[in-house]
């Protein structure tokens, strides 16, 4: 049974997926690909509606991730309900019907509606009809963000405690192209793969490099940190001159889903092999880097 806040069922804030044979030090993370909305959300928009935020089947694209010794941990809810890709600080105050009374850390995505809680969808459409009280925004925090940061942390401590290093992938996907609130503006078409290290500042620049080469053998079209160069889980928990190393990686939706952006086209399974044998390379990097 659920626990209760409220009389609000809540949903677990996070699902992990252990190493099924010997651990190394490497762990994925999917933040944003939960379709989950706990019962309190109270949007304008429909459930379906709301899964445009979604970054759909991103989980099952990497979920053989654990067969090659990595830690994978799920997000077991909607990014549009609270974003744990945020800091817990980064606080859209016009949403609220009152002052915030903890820390504010602006980082600048409340301009395009996107801050720990959204405010729009990529297209602008706004998310609410309401203003969000103080303490239904502290509860989603300490029920749902805060518990999924916490255990990617001790995750990637425990690693690096154990091996020396940690090799973090944080997992995502993107529109085709731009919305009204997107990144950088509307219209834009995206690369096939964007990679983020926060412009060489959260792993070291021969893993950028590892995984830009693997997709582009591919064939695919990669860019690194255009435009999106990593938000929080990478910036947090990084420090590659200690041996923490965090790279995002961005995979274009039209590499797997059809056209309605609901249902895996016939691409899905050859990008998820694609990505289990990148996980195995990545294992292989790693072990070089360990001898």
């Amino acid at each position: 049974m659920n626990p209760q806040i409220h009389g609000v069922s809540m949903l677990k804030p996070f699902i992990l997926h252990n190493p099924t044979v010997k651990p190394v030090a490497l762990v994925l993370d999917s933040p944003h690909s939960s379709p989950h909305l706990p019962a309190d959300m109270r949007s304008v928009l429909s459930e379906d509606e709301l899964r445009d935020g979604e970054d759909l089947f991103v989980d099952e694209l990497w979920k053989e991730a654990p067969h090659y010794g990595a830690a994978l941990l799920v997000a077991g809810f909607s990014r549009v309900y609270i974003d744990p890709n945020r800091h817990l600080s980064d606080i859209d105050i016009s949403m609220l019907d009152a002052c915030w009374p903890h820390e504010c850390q602006p980082s600048g995505k409340a301009s395009i509606g996107k801050a720990l809680i959204w405010r729009a969808l990529d297209d602008g459409r706004p998310i609410y009809d309401r203003l969000l009280s103080v303490e239904e925004v502290a509860q989603r925090i300490a029920n749902y963000a805060a518990p999924y940061q916490a255990k990617l942390a001790a995750l990637i401590d425990n690693i690096h405690r154990e091996h020396g290093h940690c090799y973090h992938i944080n997992c995502h996907s993107m529109n085709a192209v731009s919305g009204k609130m997107g990144q950088g503006g509307a219209g834009i078409a995206r690369a096939d793969v964007v990679l983020g290290d926060r412009d060489g500042s959260t792993c070291e620049a021969d893993f950028t490099a590892f995984v830009a080469a693997y997709f582009k053998d591919l064939g695919f079209d990669v860019k690194i940190n255009d435009p999106f160069k990593g938000v929080e889980l990478v910036r947090a928990f990084s420090a590659p001159s200690q041996g923490r190393h965090s790279l995002q990686i961005e995979l274009n939706k039209r590499l797997y889903l059809q056209a309605d952006g609901r249902t895996p086209s016939p691409n899905f399974e050859k990008l998820q092999q694609a990505l289990t044998l990148l996980t195995a390379k990545l294992v292989t990097y790693i072990a070089s880097k360990s001898a």
